[in-house]
């Protein structure tokens, strides 16, 4: 008889936090339930003695997601029940990254988005119980740090498809579930869990949280002799946002500044840096419900809810420098890469250089929600059907509120006027902090110069929902070849909602005389100084922004509008104010996106012997017919006849120029997926698999919203037709094969992997210098509205100028991503005494790409990577366990790759690689109490980025350690 050797199959809940063992006959039934369920099993292999070996603590969560990944039936990574529940990850995030090929981009220090094998988050799609999630970005990725890992008792991570899953990810699929309340041990628990935290750089932040805590409770009951189940859980985390950082911008404008015009391009110049200290808090609170009841034999009904709130507070202070381009003055420049690095910057005559004293306050709320109701019904022997009813929204409220200062030349004057002798000199220093002065550094710290200038609130607002109807059919065989036929169909409707809206008064560079600056007091400031490796930056004024907004509207600030604004042509003549904002993007930029999905597949699952190697798998095809409309707001130039109307914003202004309408595509997909698993022995497999996947475009880029903008100073006309609803998915075919040794001695397992990706298209978004808007049909006048010859208000007239167009295209000059991963786990039982609870989990995953997309840096475009590709990727955690102690060291490495940073705007960077260490020390004091210390960023690692080479520094900056200490308790 053949011995299987299998470590204990562990049903634990991340709520719970702590590790069940089953007994060896439940083990036993369990794992041949699961190989009767899954496509890759034998008939025979169901009746095979299993051998279980019990191991408790984190080895058990490792051996548990090896047994996941053995025995599935596609190429997956698992993390089980008790690895989530052992580790106090702070998301789903954090937990993802340990798994092969996984990667993650941090956003403020915390791990949010996940990369896959050298693929951006764009292209991940996500389940939380094999249903479609929304987002609150606006993307098709979520953002994992909205899912507590608490409350998630499971997540898997398919490279490999089958057409039985959801379509939308060409990098993979990731699949979260919550808790099965039937499967728990105990007919009833509780467990609490309870942690402090402190961050060690929160005390060299103004104003900075220190403290911050993590709490959890679950309940899971069983009733009426095991027939009804019911599990709640609770997640709380509320924890300090802080951050010290210098942030490069982009070079966005060219000049000859060496004098050499005519032998080399023109010298890029950056828009400007800015130096800050970033603090706020984060709130998170995350809700989970699961009922299951099992009223017969052949039917099982279950019922579950998911609510996660997560509410940020943050504030910015410090310096913003703004260069003014090719306008400015530059002195002694240093040139590298034709981009300046380096000079002084004087302020020209009627020049726009200036140094901003930058104190913001920004919140987010965000929510998430997910309602699910599922019923498993038996029909038959051979026959199972599945109805699933689902909806998944998300909420974000984002709303930034801006407070710029200015230096005056005295701002006790009756009439007080910029200074306007500006000169800053700078030097980068790649990707160490830069050398900086100012000629007005005693004045940033003087309430008698310094002077608020301009306040502006400028909220997004994204809801996003889907409702979707899912009927699956499972028929089992009994024959030599196949052993289940599966069908199904999906229906699935989407809408998703982008509103901005605006409010601004006063300038960013200049004081007006109709919206005067404000005069600052003692109790509105204090003078804050950065430490540390910052220390050489010069001191500012920290204002309290809402005792500013008081003294500066003290019949209370105006709340913002969706608004044509003022200025623009099309709006009727008597609303018209000449010389202000241009605030139609306000109404241009919202809008709506309906996306409507029938999908259909019908799947093989195989299980036979080819040349005397029993071979299991799946073969099938998905259909996908998708339906994609937005709302248009075209531009006839207020011809009745095309379909003008009259459209009135919030602030009662009515646009004469736009026609209103719903246009959109619809197209067809047919997706085929191979799965095939041989085993060689009863420890060695080899794994083929092959299929083309599909990744829809990120769903705010399917929304309709050309427009373009006017500088009131220089004329020049910029536009963007960054999204559009004629946007086509991603497309690919990808082949894997992986070779598994599952260690027969001991516990752990080698995995060797290669896969290779044929990227049909992608987006990309390509910007066009010196666009002639006019010619191209778009209604610009020959003057900046408010200057034309003979304005009431006699300021001299500007023309307007060509400009910076860019726009989106489905780019059809593919390439491939290929590349190999290695993974090695060992449980070093067969060492003597206590060293048999040491142990080493670790992965390394090498990716390329010859796909190259250009980004625009001035008038010249630059190659970069594709989004997301990092080629080297290694993660590795040494532990050991002892009577109740255990203590792991983790690290996670990443090479560099491409991104976005956010600064003034989204802009496209490289990011230097980095490693991030984290540790924990437990122990478990009895079978109810136990305690738990860990650090993460253990050597505050830093985020830095670049643009284009690494002597253009993009970002530097710092989060500091996060120091976790609690107990868990179970009764």
């Amino acid at each position: 008889m053949t011995y299987r050797k299998l470590s204990v199959l562990t049903l634990a809940f991340a709520a719970a936090g702590f590790s069940t063992v089953l007994s060896a006959e439940q083990a036993s039934q369990q794992l041949q339930e699961q190989q009767s369920a899954d496509s890759g099993a034998n008939s025979n292999k169901s009746k095979e003695q299993v051998e279980v070996i019990e191991v408790k603590g984190f080895s058990t969560s490792l051996i548990k997601s090896l047994n996941d990944k053995r025995f599935a039936d596609t190429v997956v990574e698992a993390i089980s029940a008790d690895d989530l529940g052992a580790l106090p990850d702070v998301s789903m995030a954090d937990a993802l990254t340990r798994l092969p090929g996984i990667s993650a981009v941090r956003t403020g220090g915390q791990a949010s988005e996940i990369n896959i094998r050298g693929m951006a988050g764009g292209f991940v799609f996500s389940t939380l119980n094999g249903r479609e999630q929304v987002s609150t970005s606006g993307q098709r990725n979520i953002e994992f740090d909205q899912y507590p890992s608490e409350l998630i008792s499971s997540a898997a991570v398919y490279k490999s498809p089958k057409a039985s899953l959801i379509e939308g990810g060409v990098a993979g699929t990731v699949e979260l579930k919550t808790t099965s309340p039937l499967a728990a041990k105990k007919d009833h628990n509780v467990t609490v869990n309870l942690r402090g935290m402190l961050n060690d750089r929160a005390n060299e932040i103004p104003d900075g949280t220190e403290h911050g805590h993590r709490f959890s409770l679950s309940y899971q009951g069983k009733f009426l002799d095991e027939t009804l189940g019911l599990a709640l859980g609770y997640a709380r985390l509320f924890q300090p946002s802080v951050s010290t950082q210098f942030v490069g911008f982009a070079y966005n404008a060219e000049a000859d500044i060496d004098g050499a015009a005519e032998a080399e391009p023109n010298e890029l110049i950056s828009e400007g840096f800015e130096m800050q200290h970033r603090g706020g808090e984060e709130t998170r609170n995350g809700y989970m419900a699961a009922l299951e009841w099992v009223p017969s034999d052949k039917l099982t009904l279950k019922a579950d809810a998911f609510l996660s709130k997560f509410d940020t507070e943050a504030f910015a202070r410090g310096f913003r420098v703004k260069f003014d381009g090719a306008n400015a003055a530059i002195g002694n420049p240093v040139i590298e890469n034709n981009m300046l690095v380096g000079g002084t910057i004087n302020r020209k005559t009627n020049g726009n250089t200036r140094v901003e004293l930058v104190n913001d306050d920004n919140t987010d709320n965000d929510e998430v929600l997910s309602l699910g109701f599922n019923a498993d019904f038996e029909a038959t022997d051979n026959l199972t059907l599945n109805f699933d009813l689902s909806h998944s929204a998300a909420k974000s409220n984002f709303r930034n509120g801006l407070l710029w200062s200015l230096v005056a030349e005295d701002a006790n004057a009756a009439v007080p006027v910029v200074d306007p002798n500006v000169s800053i000199s700078y030097l980068l220093n790649g990707l160490s902090l830069p050398s900086v002065g100012f000629n007005q550094e005693a004045a940033f710290t003087d309430i008698n110069r310094v002077m608020v200038s301009k306040y502006g609130i400028y909220p997004y607002l994204n809801e996003d929902e889907v409702n979707a109807y899912k009927l699956d059919g499972k028929y089992r065989l009994d024959n030599n070849f196949l052993s289940a036929f599966e069908a199904g169909v999906r229906y699935s409707e989407r809408d998703y909602s982008n509103d901005r809206s605006v409010f601004e008064y006063g300038s960013d560079g200049m004081f007006l005389s109709s919206q005067p600056p404000l005069k600052l007091t003692q109790d509105m400031v204090k003078v804050v100084n950065f430490s540390g490796a910052f220390s050489h930056f010069p001191s500012y004024l920290a204002i309290d922004q809402q005792k500013a907004l008081n003294a500066w509207f003290p019949q209370g600030v105006p709340q913002p509008v969706q608004t044509w604004g003022t200025g623009n042509t099309g709006i009727l003549p008597e609303q018209r104010v000449t010389g202000g904002p241009d605030t139609a993007w306000s109404v241009l930029q919202s809008g709506e996106v309906y996306e409507n999905v029938l999908s259909a597949y019908l799947m093989a699952n195989i299980d036979t012997e080819l040349l005397g190697l029993p071979v299991t798998g799946n073969i099938g095809v998905r259909m996908v017919e998708t339906e994609q409309l937005a709302t248009d707001l075209t531009d006839v130039g207020g011809d009745a006849t095309l379909g003008a109307q009259n459209i009135m914003d919030e602030a009662g202004l009515v646009n004469t120029r736009y026609k209103p309408g719903v246009i959109g595509q619809k197209y067809t997909d047919y997706l085929p997926s191979l799965n095939l698993n041989f085993a060689l022995t009863d420890s060695d497999q080899i794994r083929f698999a092959a299929a083309k996947v599909m990744s829809r475009p990120p769903i705010d880029r399917l929304a309709s919203n050309t427009s373009y903008t006017i500088d009131a100073i220089t004329g020049k006309v910029n536009g963007s037709s960054a999204n559009s609803p004629f946007l086509k998915p991603f497309y690919a075919t990808q082949y894997d094969i992986s070779y598994e040794k599952y260690f027969e001695d001991s516990d752990g397992a080698f995995v060797a992997a290669l896969f290779y990706k044929d990227i049909e298209s992608f987006i990309n978004t390509f910007t066009i210098t010196d666009f002639d808007f006019a010619a191209a049909g778009f209604p610009i006048p020959a003057y900046v509205p408010g200057t034309e010859p003979g304005n009431p208000d006699g300021l001299p007239p500007v023309s307007t100028k060509p400009g910076d167009y860019t726009t989106a295209v489905n780019n059809e000059n593919g390439g491939y991503i290929r590349g190999a991963e290695l993974a090695y786990t060992q449980v070093f039982k067969f060492l003597p005494g206590f060293w048999s609870g040491l142990g080493f989990s670790g992965s390394y995953s090498y990716t390329e790409s010859e796909i190259q997309q250009q980004v625009s840096l001035g008038a010249q475009t630059i190659d970069i990577t594709l989004p997301g590709l990092s080629k080297n990727v290694a993660t590795a955690t040494l532990f050991w366990e002892y009577q109740g102690f255990e203590t792991r060291l983790s690290a996670r490495y990443r090479d560099k790759f491409v991104s976005e940073q956010v600064a003034v705007e989204a802009q496209t960077v490289n990011f230097d690689g980095e490693t991030v260490l984290d540790y924990q020390a437990s122990y478990q004091i009895n079978d109810q109490f136990g305690v738990l210390f860990q650090v993460n960023n253990l050597t505050d690692e830093p985020t830095k980025s670049y643009f284009g080479t690494p002597t253009n520094t993009g970002t530097i900056q710092f989060f500091g350690r996060q120091y976790f200490l609690g107990a868990n308790y179970v009764f």
